[in-house]
């Protein structure tokens, strides 16, 4: 923040982009570790709108994705959850981020030392249960909330939900479970589709690299020509190729023997190709025909 003059955000931000240009170095930490290593933690900025939806956290996302078993976990703070109206922020929150991650999810309720998370389980799982808390609610925007319950309800159905304690350390197993199926489930559905967007990119690649060496030897052969036809006489020059042909036989003795010094036309019929040009067999196929045209000449 001090030494590009931003606010809090924007050093986040900032932060984020600049670590982003690194990350390869993280892939290969992990590459590296991976055999001794079972998971990998990585802690992403708590502003969810910065990670989620920059640039910098999408490639994050999608590095990690395109390499190892991926899962996305989602941590709620339960205690501060208990108000239906926050509740469904947070579920709000995470419904965006599964869809833009396109990554197996896990809803990890914390704090449940605090208060049990079974009353949001309640609120998921029992539709009208989740009314009459909010029936509570008189404020304007429960009517949004009671709206988006509706919406919400198919997204409740297949969401893995976790309740844990981070300083007991009650409910990791239930988690490790819940992890393993979502591996399972990032094998079976997500890493296909991993390897379907790697491999048209790496077509889409190598033909932008095809199209760019079809140019170049188009570059070449243009050049070619041109060398070839400057190298000529005053008059050879003048005449197209098939003036060049036919007159060729018709010039004198005297007058051959005489440009035979500076014409750069063998006796022979054909044209001398600058040093700098490639020969023929040199070309790719696609341009055999012109060095062939070229060489008759």
């Amino acid at each position: 923040m001090k030494q590009y003059g931003l606010g809090p955000n924007g050093g986040i931000v900032t932060s984020l982009n600049l670590f982003a240009t690194r990350f390869d170095q993280v892939m290969k930490f992990i590459e590296k570790r991976q055999n001794a290593s079972k998971y990998v933690i990585i802690d992403t900025p708590g502003q969810i709108e910065v990670f989620t939806w920059s640039a910098s956290g999408t490639i994050i996302t999608e590095a990690l994705a395109s390499s190892f078993p991926s899962v996305v976990v989602y941590v709620m703070d339960t205690s501060r959850s208990t108000n239906p109206i926050t509740f469904m922020s947070n579920m709000l929150y995470a419904c965006s981020i599964l869809y833009k991650t396109k990554l197996p999810f896990i809803v990890v309720m914390n704090k449940t030392d605090i208060i049990d998370h079974s009353f949001a389980v309640e609120w998921m799982q029992d539709f009208e249960t989740f009314q009459d808390a909010l029936n509570q609610e008189t404020s304007y925007v429960s009517n949004l909330t009671r709206s988006m319950s509706l919406v919400l309800d198919e997204f409740y159905s297949s969401l893995k939900v976790v309740g844990v304690s981070a300083v007991l350390g009650t409910g990791l197993d239930e988690f490790f479970i819940q992890l393993s199926k979502a591996v399972d489930e990032y094998e079976r559905e997500y890493r296909p589709e991993y390897e379907r967007l790697r491999k048209t990119l790496e077509e889409a690649q190598e033909k932008q690299k095809r199209e760019q060496l079809e140019h170049l030897w188009k570059d070449m052969g243009s050049v070619c020509v041109q060398g070839s036809t400057l190298a000529g006489t005053d008059d050879a020059s003048a005449m197209g190729p098939s003036e060049l042909i036919l007159t060729r036989g018709t010039l004198n003795d005297e007058e051959e023997e005489r440009e035979s010094d500076t014409d750069d036309i063998d006796h022979e019929g054909k044209a001398m190709r600058p040093e700098s040009c490639p020969s023929s067999h040199e070309i790719p196929s696609l341009f055999h025909p012109l060095f062939h045209y070229l060489d008759g000449l």
